[in-house]
This record gives structure tokens, C-alpha cells and sequence, in this order.
């Protein structure tokens, strides 16, 4: 598409990577804990005996931006596509995109996927049993998938104030169209509104807490949060992105140093601040002190943007023209967002008995993974019906 830089679908396939490996690395984390009567929600689905820290390390990073940018990637092209198709027209695309694989995701692969996570109960129990009896209990096996009913709900939002209140998102734009020479502006009016929306929810629900109904489960604090990202790409795909924040020659993209390095540091604060947590207040009872937890909100949210920013920086600077690896994975990586968990909690599982380093059954697990996904929505994308929605 025309409207379209190679720089950000690179950076969303490479977000989608870093799912995967977050997916992967989880199980081998050190402190990561299985509970067999709450495998579902446990720290992780499959824990490993082999461990190493620095796994901890890269797990903090991804959670403290990956998926935030995941929302302002998918916003993007939001009210153009509003703009040409209608809302009417968009909605069932939506719908088509998102709402199918959600619903083939909650019903059949998450189950077959955690049902490798049951095994390790020791409860005797085949999989037709397993899954109608967690069905008939109210359990949905959402898994990497609640992503994706949250983007549906908040597609339909932006269709809602296309309607009633474009003025709001054409505000957004013309921020955006600001920040071409005044990136910080942008990032610092990001930083207050993510702040705002992500305090509240930290302080109500913890920052650890998953919301659950029926099939729908969010990480409650980060509910806000997501919205605020997604609407900031949608606002910023309201202008011309040429001439915008993610212009290939703005002040972001020139920057990329400065951003990276506000990001390390904001990184390394938050990193600072959970360290402390672990280390001095594990003994306490209860929620952290105030000053703890509204410090960690704080810094959480400017790291949730600089993160995001510096990723968006980088790629502008460095990958918006010429071939990238990245960019035979583009046209399938969101099928393999959709199905990678099976494969990854299988060949987690599969790798338990073997005495070999936590890094080698990383690599292996993640190339598996990659490899079984990419395979998979590639012979899926070849029907032409399956095509349309992958």
C-alpha cells in the first residue's frame, strides 16, 4: 500500500518475534512458578527445572512496552481505512479479521495448547473431558489471544467517535503533525495521558491482576493503558505520516540515540525499582507502600513510551527502505501470533525430561515455534478463504 512505510510493518513483525520469544524464555525464567491447580494462572504455564536470570531480564523488557506498541501499530491505519471503506464496511472486516481467529483461538487452540500445562497435574483426564468440563466451569482458554477481542472492542470504539467525535482523533493528528520537528511533545503528552489512564488501574487492581469474564481476560491495570496507545496510532494515522511523528526524516527518526538512550534509562529505573521490591519488600504483607507503587506506575508508563518510541525511531532510521530478513515474515505474521502458543507450551513440555542448559531448550523451542507457526499459516494462507482472514 502506498500509505504504508516498510519501517513500521518491520516493527510490528518484529514485536510479533518478540511475543514469541517472551512465550519462549518464560518457562525457564528463575523465579518462575507452576501452580497444578491454577495452571491457567500461574506465573507460567510450563516451568522448567532448568533456569537462568537473564531470561528475567528480557521478560521485564518485553512486558514493559511490547504489547503497548502492539496497540499503536494496530491503530495506525484505523481511520483511513474508516475513511475509504465506511463504517459499516470496516466493521465487518473487523470482524472477519479479528473476531474469526478469536473465536477458533478461545475454542479450539488455546485448549489443545494448555492442556499440555494439565498434564503436569497428574490428573488423570482425556482432552474431550478436559475441555468440556473447563467450558462447562466458565473457563476460557484465551492464552496470546485476549489481544485480539481488545483490539476488536476498540476498533468498534474508534468506528464510534469516527461518527459521533472525529474531532477528537484529528486533535491527535495534529500533535502528530507537530511532533514531525518536536518529537517531545508528543512523547511527553503520551507519557501524562498513559500515566493518568495506567495510575488508577494500578492502584484498584494491582500490577499483576488479570480481569476475566467469560471468554474476555485483560490484565486489568493495563486495560487503559492499551487504549491510550491504541488511540495514539490511531490519531497519529489520522495525518499524514509522512509529514507526522513517524516521518522518515522527523525528529524521531533523526534522534533515534537521544530516544534510545532516554529509553535505557527509564528501563533501567524500572528495572531498579522491581529489584528493590523483590529484594527489600518481599517480606511485607499486602500491597506495596504507597510510594513504591506510585513510583512504579509512574515509571512504568514513561517506560512503556520511551521503549515504544526508541523501537519506532530505530526502525525509521534504519529500516525504511531497501530488503529486510523481516520481511518475509510480514505477510504471515499474524497468523503466527495466533497459533504460536500450541506449538510453544507443546515443545516446552516435551523438553521437561531433558537435562540440557535453559539456553539451548530456549533455542530450541523458539526455532520449533517459528518454524511449526510460520508452516502452519502458510498452508493456511494457501485457501484462498483462510487468506482473506490470515
Amino acid at each position: 500500500m502506498s500509505d504504508r512505510y516498510a519501517a513500521l510493518d518491520r516493527a510490528r513483525t518484529f514485536v510479533t518475534l518478540l511475543v514469541l520469544a517472551n512465550h519462549t524464555v518464560v518457562a525457564y525464567t528463575a523465579f518462575g512458578r507452576f501452580y497444578p491447580n491454577h495452571y491457567l494462572w500461574s506465573t507460567a504455564p510450563i516451568v522448567d527445572v532448568q533456569k537462568w536470570i537473564g531470561f528475567n531480564l528480557f521478560t521485564l523488557f518485553n512486558d514493559a512496552f511490547f504489547m503497548a506498541l502492539m496497540y499503536l501499530l494496530s491503530g495506525l491505519f484505523v481511520w483511513p481505512s474508516l475513511m475509504r471503506k465506511g463504517i459499516a464496511q470496516f466493521l465487518r472486516d473487523r470482524a472477519l479479521r479479528l473476531g474469526i481467529p478469536y473465536v477458533v483461538a478461545v475454542i479450539f487452540l488455546m485448549p489443545i495448547a494448555y492442556y499440555a500445562s494439565f498434564s503436569l497435574t497428574g490428573k488423570a483426564t482425556g482432552f474431550l473431558p478436559f475441555w468440556l468440563d473447563n467450558f462447562r466451569n466458565g473457563v476460557w482458554f484465551n492464552g496470546p489471544a485476549w489481544f485480539i477481542w481488545l483490539l476488536l472492542l476498540l476498533d468498534g470504539i474508534a468506528a464510534l467517535l469516527f461518527l459521533i467525535a472525529p474531532s477528537t482523533i484529528i486533535a491527535i493528528g495534529r500533535l502528530s503533525t507537530l511532533a514531525r520537528d518536536r518529537a517531545v511533545v508528543f512523547g511527553l503528552a503520551l507519557f501524562i495521558v498513559a500515566t493518568l489512564a495506567y495510575m488508577p488501574m494500578l492502584f484498584k487492581f494491582g500490577a499483576v491482576r488479570w480481569f476475566n469474564l467469560g471468554p474476555f481476560e485483560v490484565q486489568a491495570s493495563r486495560l487503559l493503558l492499551y487504549a491510550v496507545f491504541f488511540f495514539a496510532g490511531v490519531g497519529i494515522g489520522a495525518a499524514d505520516l509522512a509529514k507526522g511523528l513517524l516521518a522518515r526524516d522527523g525528529q524521531l527518526a533523526c534522534r533515534w540515540f537521544a530516544a534510545t538512550m532516554v529509553a535505557a534509562i527509564a528501563f533501567g529505573l524500572l528495572s531498579y525499582l522491581i529489584n528493590f521490591r523483590r529484594m527489600r519488600l518481599s517480606n511485607l504483607v499486602g500491597a506495596p507502600p504507597l510510594w513504591w507503587q506510585s513510583s512504579y506506575g509512574v515509571i512504568y508508563a514513561a517506560t512503556c513510551v520511551a521503549i515504544s518510541l526508541a523501537i519506532l525511531a530505530l526502525f525509521l532510521r534504519f529500516s525504511s527502505d531497501g530488503e529486510s530478513w523481516l520481511d518475509a515474515l510480514q505477510a504471515d505474521a499474524y497468523g503466527i501470533y495466533v497459533v504460536h502458543y500450541l506449538f510453544c507450551l507443546w515443545l516446552q513440555y516435551a523438553l521437561l525430561g531433558f537435562a540440557i542448559s535453559a539456553a539451548v531448550k530456549v533455542l530450541i523451542v523458539f526455532s520449533g515455534t517459528l518454524a511449526l507457526s510460520w508452516g502452519m499459516t502458510a498452508a493456511l494462507r494457501s485457501l484462498p478463504a483462510v487468506r482473506r482472514v490470515l
